[in-house]
């Protein structure tokens, strides 16, 4: 008897798949903490710990009420129709047109003497703000 993939309960893969992360982000944590300048480890830490409590929300959202699930949420767990995936494949597509000028000028930046660390920060931040905003600008436009 052959089970259908999409009826099988995929709670022991996704309880799998999160120890994984979990002990890949600890021990990544760990190394910056010993190795890397500064607080970058505890940056680190604290960063990925929200992303991944951000990730659990959104899972739960969608899983729980599909329906009070946002368009980004439905995309990004892939659980959307076309018009969600589309949206999304849109404004990854602009994020990743504009990521090498912003690299770029990160990197002049940097060769004109700016600090490596705000530069870095800077680049970080202009590249989420442009990937919600392409976001929002073709969810409301599609």
């Amino acid at each position: 008897m052959s089970t259908d993939r999409r009826t099988a309960n995929p709670t022991p893969l996704v309880l799998a798949a999160v120890l994984v992360a979990l002990a890949l982000v600890i021990a990544t944590g760990l190394l910056l903490r010993e190795y890397a300048p500064g607080n970058m480890g505890v940056g680190f830490l604290q960063g990925a710990a929200g992303a991944m409590v951000a990730v659990a929300a959104m899972a739960w959202r969608v899983r729980r009420r599909p329906g009070g699930a946002t368009t980004f949420e439905r995309a990004w767990t892939q659980t959307g129709d076309e018009r969600d995936e589309a949206v999304l494949t849109r404004a990854l597509a602009v994020l990743g047109l504009l990521a090498l000028p912003l690299t770029g000028i990160a990197a002049i930046a940097i060769g004109l003497g700016a600090a490596v660390e705000m530069a870095l920060a800077l680049l970080l931040l202009a590249q989420v703000v442009v990937g919600a905003a392409a976001f929002a600008v073709i969810n409301r436009r599609s």
